[in-house]
């Protein structure tokens, strides 16, 4: 019965947060039991741009040192991928990871010039910031039973590795990294009458195309798509409405 609740809640996993939650645990546990170097994991200026190691580029992102720290990033990304993936992103796989491919290439940017080894805690807390912003109202639980409204839980998170942590750094990077894809996404245009600044590159849409979604037997489609050009580009879901906890 466990290994079959275990393969039920593994296939239940949509398919984006899946590789990615996937692609977390194997290179780390890999490394951890000797199959592969950390160092060949992480991200070094000289090695990509000299050896043309580009691996990095994504392994860096992917590799963190097992640990309970690791294990929390496991936790939230977990979490939050979901969350987007099955609630804003719904039967939109293409924007989804165009919004990952988007956080990651500022990351990469960022962590090429700042000398920065592992970039799993900015991927992670990008995400969580982008969920917040979309769900800002929904109240979370953190640790110790505190509960605060959703757009708070970053900011908690920032503050709790500035203390006990490593200085809070890679938090702030992935808030920050988090807030531009927010702002040029969703408030840019909506609250400021901009263009779309950033939009799903048609390629995209041809591998992993919109889709109906229905959230039951004889309920309306969530939404509906005629073709993979649309996309889902003019309009978001803005939450699912649940109580989700930080904790």
């Amino acid at each position: 019965m466990a290994s079959n609740d275990i393969g039920d809640w593994f296939r239940s996993i949509p398919r984006i947060t899946k590789f990615w939650f996937v692609g977390s645990i194997a290179l780390p546990l890999a490394a951890k039991f000797g199959l592969i170097s950390p160092v060949m994991l992480i991200l070094r200026y000289d090695f990509v741009v000299y050896k043309f190691q580009i691996w990095r580029l994504l392994t860096s992102v992917l590799y963190y040192p097992v640990g309970f720290h690791y294990l929390l990033n496991l936790y939230f990304l977990y979490s939050y991928s979901v969350r987007l993936e099955t609630g804003t992103f719904l039967g939109r796989p293409a924007d989804y990871i165009a919004l990952l491919c988007f956080n990651w290439i500022c990351l990469i940017i960022i962590g090429l010039t700042a000398g920065l080894f592992y970039l799993m805690d900015p991927m992670v807390l990008s995400v969580l910031y982008i969920w917040c912003q979309l769900n800002k109202d929904i109240t979370v639980t953190f640790w110790f039973g505190t509960r605060f409204p959703a757009m708070y839980l970053p900011w908690v998170l920032f503050g709790f590795n500035l203390i006990v942590g490593d200085g809070g750094l890679f938090e702030l990077i992935g808030i920050l990294v988090g807030h531009l894809y927010f702002f040029l996404k969703f408030k840019y245009p909506q609250d400021f009458g901009g263009p779309q600044l950033i939009t799903t590159p048609q390629f995209l849409y041809k591998y992993f195309p919109s889709h109906q979604t229905w959230t039951g037997f004889g309920e309306v489609p969530r939404r509906r798509f005629t073709n993979g050009n649309q996309g889902g580009e003019g309009g978001h879901t803005w939450g699912r409405g649940q109580t989700l906890g930080g904790n």
